[in-house]
């Protein structure tokens, strides 16, 4: 299965970049892009986005970054650790653009890195991550059959 199809699937069964209003897309392997548009539901206060939705969509960017890698190898990712530095607060109707890349991918571990910038704001970036993700065999998730 090549990586278009396996991404196609995986948007299909991401319930969360869904209700989020997330959309990714796949420069090349292990370099991606999420979207999203900051929504009232995403508040934590007046007009300013709570760090928990930041945190998500980065936690995403740069789970796909490594999962791009491991998917067309039969397997997928989980999230072991990640550390964000919040640089800017984000607003009601800022457009976040989250690019991850891959800075290391081992055997058992993936490295990535990610920065968020605000598209309708002079592309100023909000947050930076740094994160790890254990590569495991995707039959132990019935990944395609998630997508029936």
């Amino acid at each position: 299965m090549d990586l278009a199809k396996q991404v196609a699937i995986y948007n299909k069964i991401n319930h969360y970049g869904r209700t989020n209003g997330m959309e990714l897309q796949v420069q090349a392997p292990g370099e991606v892009t999420y979207t999203m548009t900051v929504r009232e539901e995403h508040l934590s206060s007046p007009n300013t986005c709570h760090g928990g939705v930041i945190a998500g969509l980065m936690d995403a960017a740069l789970g796909a970054a490594a999962l791009t890698l491991a998917m067309p190898v039969g397997e997928l990712v989980s999230t072991v650790e990640f550390k964000i530095n919040y640089l800017q607060p984000v607003y009601l109707h800022d457009v976040l653009v989250a690019r991850g890349w891959v800075e290391q991918a081992g055997k058992t571990l993936v490295v990535t890195s990610a920065a968020i910038a605000c598209h309708n704001r002079d592309e100023i970036v909000v947050a930076r991550a740094l994160g790890t993700f254990n590569r495991y065999p995707a039959s132990k998730r019935d990944f395609e059959g998630l997508a029936s």
